[in-house]
């Protein structure tokens, strides 16, 4: 079976959208297979449906593993060329839809093919950076040498990349570049404008590139929206077989897609998304769009899963099959959490309509366990923010909410420390591994034989994990601790009922 390429599907009649030649404006940090179903997606239904006309090189940010499989070269292999398929449900149907990406022109390596990266800034039509080097990319090194090929870091390399673009063309107008950040951190885009700006002054490039880059360039904090599931190892020989070509790279995702762009209105003109039809929004203020995501999206799967694997539940969507956990998630997301944000009412009701469809994805096996780990970090972030505004709202706690940090404490009541984390048996069931940073699994280790008062004692008052102490909220501690012994005497099931009552 021949590789797909571009004589590939003439030769099998493709009839398809497609973009062969085209000049390349943008560079692309990360060839991963989110930003390919993310941004990349978008660039090609641009270039489809609003004549963007632009071409994407990727750059993988670190370094060959020899031996291992080089996500480059099958990308250069294919031309760019790879199929997406994105799944899920829309208004209740299920929806399977595949397209061919071409907006890729090539991969490089940022250590291989340094040259070639830098030359790239020395292209005058290239106009825009995206980049999504993991939540860890958007740090300062300062061991970080300008002399280095690359520098280590992500901020480093980038640095590199616009001085030599201000060498290049020095400040000639309308030169620099429109930058996305897609890292999941806050303020992602300010912080990379922040580690690049170190840069040029440790590594003395001069006040004119300073001026240059905050003059000449927009670094924009973004929002990305999308659950990626990546190569689709096990259907792959049936796809490929139906498909009539082998595809190294073909991604998976999800239907859902939102992206939300900090920074001026002209972003629009330059970015035709609204002529494509794209879910994207620029504003002046993206948080307000990430507190909607972390509260509802995120905090839904983290006040509910605890509890429900503790129910015998492995995967969300079976979660969603049930009317007690799905009414108990509802519950939480709309008389609880939405009250407490700021977005428009008629807004969050629908994105949280959205999430209920997202966990129903017939296509994601989204297992209970692996939302679990680190959950001490994501219940203080996604979780305790709702629970304390509603408390300040309503002068009461909201049951759901409080519900969930017993849940949490029940999951995390292991017995045995290991190495790979702590072990602890499911009521009536099998015995799972809790995972998460290990001073946190000492202190559940230390604290296994207590009583659910002292245990409920002993975590609210642990100001190291909520970065305050939770027994400073009114009757936190009573509550949990009533509900903490629910579990333990009839099963987090029944919590779940006692709440919805």
């Amino acid at each position: 079976m021949n590789k797909l390429s571009y004589q590939t599907l003439k030769e099998k009649e493709f009839t398809g959208y497609l973009l062969k030649e085209a000049p390349e404006r943008v560079i692309q940090f990360g060839e991963g297979n989110f930003m390919r179903a993310f941004v990349d997606f978008f660039i090609d239904n641009m270039n489809e449906k609003a004549d963007f006309n632009s071409k994407v090189v990727l750059v993988q940010p670190i370094a060959p593993i020899p031996g291992a499989f080089d996500l480059k070269d099958a990308i250069n292999e294919q031309e760019g060329l790879y199929t997406l398929y994105l799944r899920g449900c829309e208004n209740g149907e299920k929806v399977n839809k595949k397209r061919i990406i071409s907006c890729v022109s090539r991969c490089l390596n940022a250590y291989t093919d340094f040259d070639a990266v830098m030359a790239c800034a020395e292209n005058p039509q290239l106009r825009f950076i995206s980049c999504n080097t993991t939540e860890a990319g958007i740090t300062y090194d300062p061991t970080c040498r300008f002399e280095d090929r690359p520098a280590s870091s992500y901020p480093g390399k980038l640095t590199q990349f616009l001085y030599h673009r201000f060498q290049t063309f020095g400040s000639q107008p309308g030169k620099g570049f429109l930058i996305l950040a897609c890292e999941l951190i806050d303020d992602n885009g300010k912080e990379l404008e922040k580690c690049v700006l170190k840069y040029a002054s440790q590594w003395n490039l001069g006040q004119d590139f300073i001026q240059w880059l905050q003059k000449e360039n927009t670094f924009c904090s973004t929002l990305v929206d999308r659950i990626v599931t990546g190569f689709p190892r096990t259907e792959a020989p049936a796809l490929n077989e139906e498909n009539g070509y082998e595809d190294n790279v073909m991604d998976t995702g999800e239907i859902f897609g939102f992206w939300v762009i900090e920074g001026p209105q002209s972003i629009r003109t330059e970015l035709p998304f609204e002529k494509a039809g794209l879910p994207i929004l620029v504003t002046d203020d993206h948080k307000p769009y990430k507190q909607r995501k972390v509260r509802i999206l995120n905090g839904a799967h983290t006040s509910m899963v605890l509890g429900a694997y503790l129910a015998g539940q492995d995967i969300v969507r079976d979660c969603m099959e049930d009317p007690t956990i799905q009414g108990f998630m509802n519950k939480a997301i709309y008389d609880e959490i939405i009250p407490t944000l700021t977005l428009p009412k008629e807004e969050l009701q629908d994105f949280a309509a959205s999430v209920t469809e997202r966990f129903r994805n017939p296509y994601i096996d989204h297992a209970l366990l692996s939302i679990s780990l680190n959950s001490t970090s994501k219940w203080k972030a996604r979780v305790l923010p709702s629970l304390k505004a509603y408390a300040d709202q309503k002068q009461t706690l909201p049951p759901c909410l409080t519900a969930s940090l017993a849940f949490y404490i029940a999951f995390y009541n292991g017995h045995t420390l290991t190495e790979t984390g702590l072990t602890a048996t499911r009521p009536k069931g099998n015995d799972y591994t809790i995972t998460d940073d290990r001073p946190i699994l000492e202190f559940f280790a230390t604290h296994r034989q207590d009583t659910p008062e002292a245990l409920v004692h002993a975590v609210c008052t642990n100001s190291a994990f909520w970065g305050l102490d939770l027994t400073t909220l009114p009757n936190l501690e009573k509550t949990v601790c009533q509900d903490l012994i629910l579990i333990q005497q009839k099963g987090a099931y029944e919590l779940m009922k006692k709440c919805l009552n």
